[in-house]
């Protein structure tokens, strides 16, 4: 990594720590505030929609890469970028005024469809791959918004994978995905201190968008110009399991799959009465375990893959069943919990 791009990283995260100290009192007199109700997990009223203050501290970091060192990624940063604030953009949007669901999706779709052309042209791939990204950058931004749920999730998932994402990028040769995947890391890192603790600043929709949107540009760009798909997916399952678990039970019990809840596996942790810090940080080691045994899954010899693909398929069943045997740990009575953004 250049000087300038350690710089970027350094400034994202000098930027993520700085900048909520000038907005969290604008956000309070604009009334952006998140009221507890019967589905939060949280009992205080909290500010939201300090993830603005990450998105400038992402497209910081991601400026003074562009303009700052030399590029071998073509303009797939610049494509990233306009991903990341489109996504932030709308996730404000939806902090401030509302938007209906059918608009919300229409646009991440939208958002989605422009992204991965532009990155189609770039990278010259076939014109299938617009549907499938398009498909691809709108689940994984609502992935990440339904993931944001109690203090320090985002922050450290964001963290975690911008991590893994730079360390395999330099296992696959593409180093211009380094400096990008730490200046991910580093601006959700510094979201912590606001996070925990107290918890009483929320990334908001703003946050988790952005979150979820930069993060699948990143690895729809790296798919796009020939890495290895197993090191994008791994720092990811994790996430992708629990929604779709709790998705999937939700169909089957036929409850209204698309109704705010409070029923996935890292909130029913809170329920069996570990408090925010754990349960986040067992979603957190489960990740990075996934993300490992994909990254040595890849590296391995054929019969080292099957046993590192088994090592992750139990990974994945340990966390979803995680409530169930934590709970039976515990003796902790279902249904009593906090839960912040």
């Amino acid at each position: 990594m250049t000087a300038m791009e350690a710089i970027a990283v350094a400034s994202a995260f000098v930027a993520g720590v700085l900048l909520p100290f000038a907005l969290i009192p604008i956000l309070r007199r604009l009334g952006v505030l998140d009221v507890p109700n019967d589905r939060s997990s949280h009992t205080v009223t909290a500010v939201r929609g300090v993830g603005l203050t990450i998105t400038l501290a992402v497209l910081i970091g991601f400026a003074i890469i562009w303009w700052g060192g030399p590029r071998t990624d073509g303009p797939l940063l610049p494509v990233v970028a306009a991903i990341a604030v489109a996504a932030a953009t709308l996730g404000w949007i939806e902090d401030y005024r509302g938007v209906s669901v059918g608009w919300r999706f229409g646009l991440q779709l939208a958002i989605g469809a422009l992204g991965t052309t532009a990155m189609v042209v770039i990278t010259d791939s076939s014109w299938w791959w617009v549907l499938v990204g398009a498909l691809a950058l709108t689940a994984y931004i609502n992935v990440a918004n339904f993931m944001d749920g109690i203090n320090g999730i985002s922050g450290l998932h964001g963290m975690t994978v911008g991590v893994f994402f730079a360390g395999t990028a330099l296992l696959d040769d593409q180093p211009w995905l380094v400096a990008p995947s730490l200046v991910v890391a580093a601006a959700f890192a510094s979201f912590l201190p606001w996070n925990l603790g107290r918890g009483h600043v929320f990334l908001g929709d703003v946050g988790s968008y952005l979150l979820g949107a930069t993060l699948a540009a990143l690895g729809a760009a790296a798919f796009l110009n020939g890495m290895e798909p197993g090191y994008l997916l791994g720092p990811v399952v994790i996430y992708l399991a629990d929604t779709g678990y709790t998705l999937l039970v939700r169909i089957r019990t036929g409850e209204r799959w698309y109704a705010a809840h409070r029923q996935h596996v890292y909130q029913r942790l809170t329920d069996v009465g570990l408090g925010h810090l754990a349960s986040t940080l067992t979603v957190t080691v489960a990740t990075a375990l996934c993300a490992g045994g994909a990254t040595l899954s890849v590296l391995a010899p054929s019969p080292g893959q099957y046993l590192w693909g088994v090592f992750i398929v139990a990974v994945i069943v340990a966390y979803l069943s995680s409530p169930v045997w934590i709970g039976r740990l515990t003796g902790a009575r279902r249904g009593v919990g906090t839960r912040d953004k």
